[in-house]
């Protein structure tokens, strides 16, 4: 399936926001941005790197900038999705189709753009300390996979750990370590498939 026909499904999987979501997409793909989908959702990309991204749920619809913490918000359209843990990413929320002014849009995504061609980004700060292991994985994991873990470098072995502990049920995190371990075993990080993709 092309990225093209990826993204009008996903528009048209969200019947309540299509004609919203079109519109979006409409300023978008005509801006010097490349259009892609990650993580399921219709993305937009400039020089290998994500800058806004669209997203439809059950009561609204609306635009993700990836560094929006660098725009200058004249018109207080944007929200930070948890406060005190998102650094960068900022949305803009829409409930009604009416709400979208695309002037207005139009000059965030512009300035977006601009961000992201003059290098302004937040780069995610890694732990330079080991994150301790939980019981789970250690009973839930061979000692060869656990040995494998180890030989992995502390970016990519802390980010299987956070991968295990951010699930909030038992069973969520069981079925998580049982995608991990051939991943593991393999001497691979857990986000290197999605940097293999850019």
């Amino acid at each position: 399936m092309t990225t093209e026909a990826k993204v009008t499904a996903y528009i048209s999987n969200h019947d309540k926001w299509t004609i919203g979501l079109t519109i979006l997409r409409e300023l978008l793909i005509n801006t010097e941005l490349t259009e892609d989908v990650k993580w399921g959702m219709p993305t937009y990309r400039i020089n290998g790197r994500n800058v806004v991204s669209m997203s439809a749920f059950k009561n609204h619809f609306g635009i993700w900038f990836h560094n929006g913490s660098f725009l200058k918000d004249e018109h207080n359209l944007l929200e930070n999705a948890q406060e005190g843990k998102t650094k960068g990413m900022r949305h803009i929320r829409y409930n009604d189709v009416k709400d979208i002014d695309i002037s207005i849009l139009k000059s965030y995504i512009l300035e977006a753009i601009q961000n992201q061609k003059d290098g302004k980004e937040i780069k995610p700060t890694r732990s330079k300390k080991p994150l301790d292991i939980p019981s789970i994985m250690t009973t839930h994991l061979t000692a060869h996979t656990l040995d494998n873990l180890n030989k992995l470098s502390l970016a990519k072995r802390n980010d299987y750990i956070r991968y295990i502990i951010s699930a909030k049920k038992q069973e969520t995190k069981l079925n998580r370590i049982q995608k991990i371990i051939p991943m593991i075993d393999r001497g691979v990080g857990i986000n290197d498939i999605y940097k293999s993709k850019k």
